[in-house]
């Protein structure tokens, strides 16, 4: 018998791809607003507590309030919003750290942020094999295209053509560190720079790293075969290892839910660029999400996935 899915938020961009994902499968059944119902709360909240699965893809003050007008114990949620990301009873994920058998078991699921995906998938393996310290002041510089900002800044790009790079966050603080830090177990909030390129989707995660003064961290080849061993038999997340004279993101680039890892040394192995290239609207949002509702569905991860 299907399992019936209610995406709250559906006309958004992460909602839409997931729907995307889920069409024509019959293991699933979407319950499905109109667009005069969708933001009725009355609605909403019926649909909240007929679904055997929830997606919020909502901003975090309604995916807060959306937990809340769930009043039965049987529905299963999983929130593509950051307002669940380190709260307490709600897993992780990211079942490839987490556990795949954490998140089949899991009735709250937070789903990863775009930017910590990449950032945690490189770093939380490396500290947990003791190869990188967790007490180390790590730097993230990322690039992403531009839907991960939602429907404005979807807008502001496309209208205003001579946007060419956004860097954003300048303040400090971005929403996504307490997630960076967390599930990494670092000792200290991570300095993030992330930046926007004219570019609908696709993203860029880099870690660099002075190896040469950092105690007891592992080569640069240490570091990729400890990846490569920590996401063996993965059938979402590779570690490749060639080493190319640059890496491209390609306005062109057509959705996917993978995720590739790389690390770049130095000859003399003194220093080290992590890198990770993903989708941010694949494994970084809509792709994550339905391969969490997969797990705890009890089906192939992979299914329905753009691999």
């Amino acid at each position: 018998m299907a399992k019936s899915v209610f995406i709250d938020g559906a006309a958004g961009t992460t909602g839409l791809e997931i729907a995307e994902r889920l069409a024509g499968r019959d293991e699933f059944e979407l319950i499905v607003l109109d667009d005069a119902r969708r933001k009725d709360d009355a609605a909403r909240a019926e649909a909240l507590n007929a679904a055997d699965f929830v997606i919020l893809c909502l901003p975090d003050d309604a995916a807060k309030a959306a937990v809340g007008m769930i009043r039965n114990d049987t529905t299963r949620v999983i929130d593509a919003s950051s307002a669940h990301r380190v709260a307490p009873g709600w897993a992780y994920g990211f079942p490839e750290l987490v556990g795949r058998e954490t998140i089949a078991a899991a009735r709250f699921v937070s789903n990863p942020g775009c930017y910590p995906t990449g950032f945690i998938a490189l770093v939380a393996p490396l500290v947990r094999a003791g190869l990188l310290p967790a007490d180390w002041p790590y730097v993230c510089h990322a690039v992403s295209g531009y839907s991960g900002g939602g429907k404005a800044l979807i807008g502001r790009f496309e209208e205003d053509r001579d946007i060419a790079f956004r860097a954003y966050g300048l303040g400090l603080g971005h929403k996504h560190v307490p997630e960076m830090q967390t599930h990494v177990g670092l000792a200290h909030a991570p300095l993030f720079a992330p930046a926007v390129v004219p570019a609908h989707r696709g993203m860029l995660v880099e870690v660099p790293l002075h190896l040469s003064v950092m105690q007891n961290a592992g080569s640069p080849a240490e570091l990729r075969a400890a990846l490569a061993a920590f996401y063996a038999g993965s059938p979402i997340v590779s570690v490749i290892d060639d080493q190319p004279d640059e890496l491209l993101l390609r306005a062109s680039m057509e959705p996917v839910d993978s995720l590739t890892l790389r690390v770049f040394g130095a000859k003399d192995g003194t220093q080290a660029r992590l890198v990770a290239m993903l989708d941010n609207l694949g494994k970084g949002a809509s792709g994550a999400a339905v391969q969490n509702l997969n797990l705890m569905a009890g089906l192939p991860e992979t299914a329905g996935l753009r691999l």
